[in-house]
C-alpha cells in the first residue's frame, strides 16, 4: 500500500478510462491530479489541441472559469479577518451602486414593475449567492431583464473576459437594474462572485488582480494562476472547445495566442476569469484542507475555513433554488463552494467541498479522506450537468482508496 493509501492498480484503471475519452475523440486531452496524505499522482493524457502534436503536460494552463469563485471567496475572507469587511454588514458603504434596491414583482416582468427591497444586500448574501440577482438558464432575450443585462455587458453567458467593461462601469450598469428576488430569499448563481471582485478591490484599495497575486497566489506559490497567460507562456495554454449540440463535434471556443485570455481583461471576473494549472490549484485546495495553513504561514484561520465550507442554505432556500434538478438534494452552498450534505449519488464524504468550471475543470477537497482532487480538460460542459468524464473521474478517485 502507498503512503497515501491509494491503489496503484486502480490509478492505472483511472488512466485507461481517461485515455479512452481521448482515443474516442471526445476530448483532445486532459490532466488528472489525486493527492492524499501528501502523496500526489498526476497523469497527463492526449494533446493540447484537436489534431495537435503538443502533448498535455503537468504544467498545461487551463481556463478554470467557475473554479475562480472559491478563490474570490478566500480573498474576501482575508479582508473579513482584517476587519475591513464584515459578514452581516450591508455592502452599500463600498458599493453604493447596490443601495436602495428595487425588486421585480415577476422575474419575467417589465423593468418598471418593482417593489422596494425589504433589506440591504450584505456581504454574506454575496458569498452565499443570495443577493437576489444571478444567472438565469434561459435565452438572452427571453425576458426584459435578460435583454437589459446583455445590453449592459454584465457577462451572464459563457466566460468571455474581453467583453465586460471595467469594474466601476460594470458596477454602475448592474446598479441600474432591479433585483430578481428579495435579498436572502434564494440562491442564484454567479453574479455574487463578480460583485465580490469589485468589493475586494475597493476594500483593499488595490486592483483585484493585485490583491490576489499578493495575498493568495504569491504565498501559495500559484505562479501560473491569473486573469491572462503571459506572452512568454502562451504556448502552455490549451486550446478551448465547446460541443456542437446537433452533431456532438468539438468547436473552437478560444484560441491561445489571440484569444480572450491572451491579454489582461478590463474586468477581472471574480466569478469565472482565471487560468491555472493542476499544481497551482492543488496548492489552493491543500491550503483549505490544512485549515488555512500554507508552507509555514497562514492564509486564513481554521474557523474562517470552517465557516466558508459549511452549508449556509436553509431547506426553504434549497427548495426554490438550484442549478440542475436535484442538486440541492445532496449538496449545500458555503462561501463560493458547494458542500456535500448527503452521501447518495455523490461519491464524496459528507463535508466534501469544492466546485467545477463550466469550461471543463473540476476540484474538490474531502477532509474526511484527506483528499484533494483536480481534473482539467479544455472542453466546455455541453449542459449544466457534469459530463461523463468528470463523473467517471470522481468515481475512479474513490475507487482508488485502498485502506
Amino acid at each position: 500500500m502507498s503512503t497515501g493509501g491509494l491503489s496503484a492498480a486502480r490509478l492505472g484503471l483511472m488512466h485507461r478510462v481517461m485515455e479512452g475519452y481521448v482515443e474516442r475523440g471526445e476530448l483532445p486531452g486532459l490532466v488528472t491530479l489525486v493527492s492524499r496524505r501528501g502523496e500526489t499522482h498526476v497523469d497527463a493524457v492526449g494533446t493540447m489541441a484537436v489534431g495537435g502534436t503538443v502533448p498535455m503536460g503537468r504544467d498545461t494552463v487551463f481556463r478554470i472559469s467557475s473554479m475562480t469563485k472559491p478563490i474570490t471567496a478566500v480573498a474576501t475572507m482575508i479582508l473579513v479577518e482584517e476587519c475591513r469587511l464584515r459578514l452581516d454588514e450591508p455592502v452599500d458603504r463600498l458599493l453604493p451602486e447596490l443601495a436602495d434596491r428595487r425588486v421585480l414583482r415577476r422575474i419575467d416582468g417589465p423593468l418598471e414593475d418593482t417593489v422596494a427591497a425589504v433589506r440591504p444586500i450584505t456581504l454574506r448574501d454575496l458569498l452565499t449567492f443570495r443577493m437576489g440577482f444571478g444567472m438565469v438558464m434561459a435565452g438572452p432575450d427571453s425576458t426584459p431583464l435578460l435583454r437589459a443585462m446583455g445590453g449592459l455587458r454584465l457577462g451572464q453567458g459563457p466566460p468571455a473576459p474581453q467583453e465586460p467593461p471595467g469594474p466601476d462601469e460594470w458596477m454602475r450598469n448592474l446598479g441600474t437594474l432591479p433585483l430578481m428576488h428579495q435579498p436572502g430569499e434564494r440562491w442564484m448563481y454567479n453574479t455574487g462572485s463578480d460583485v465580490l471582485g469589485v468589493l475586494v478591490a475597493r476594500a483593499s484599495d488595490r486592483p483585484f488582480e493585485t490583491f490576489l497575486r499578493e495575498r493568495v497566489f504569491g504565498p501559495l506559490g500559484m505562479v501560473d494562476t491569473g486573469f491572462a497567460t503571459p506572452v512568454g507562456e502562451i504556448g502552455r495554454l490549451a486550446t478551448a472547445y465547446g460541443t456542437d449540440p446537433s452533431t456532438g463535434a468539438l468547436d473552437l471556443y478560444d484560441e491561445p495566442a489571440t484569444g480572450q485570455w491572451s491579454v489582461a481583461p478590463a474586468f477581472p471576473s471574480g466569478g469565472a476569469g482565471l487560468v491555472s494549472t493542476v499544481d497551482d490549484y492543488l496548492a489552493f485546495g491543500r491550503m483549505l484542507l490544512d485549515g488555512g495553513r500554507q508552507r509555514g504561514g497562514r492564509i486564513l484561520s481554521r474557523p474562517s475555513v470552517a465557516t466558508m465550507t459549511t452549508d449556509h442554505l436553509t431547506p426553504v432556500q434549497k427548495a426554490v433554488s438550484g442549478i440542475v434538478p436535484g442538486f440541492f438534494d445532496s449538496h449545500g452552498w458555503g462561501f463560493g463552494v458547494s458542500v456535500v450534505t448527503r452521501r447518495d449519488a455523490v461519491p464524496g464524504s459528507i463535508g466534501t467541498f469544492g466546485w467545477d468550471g463550466g469550461l471543463g475543470t473540476s476540484w474538490f477537497t474531502d477532509p474526511a479522506e484527506e483528499l484533494v482532487v483536480v481534473l482539467m480538460t479544455q472542453c466546455a460542459w455541453p449542459s449544466p450537468s457534469p459530463p461523463a468524464v468528470m463523473r467517471d473521474f470522481w468515481t475512479l478517485t474513490y475507487a482508488a482508496i485502498d485502506d
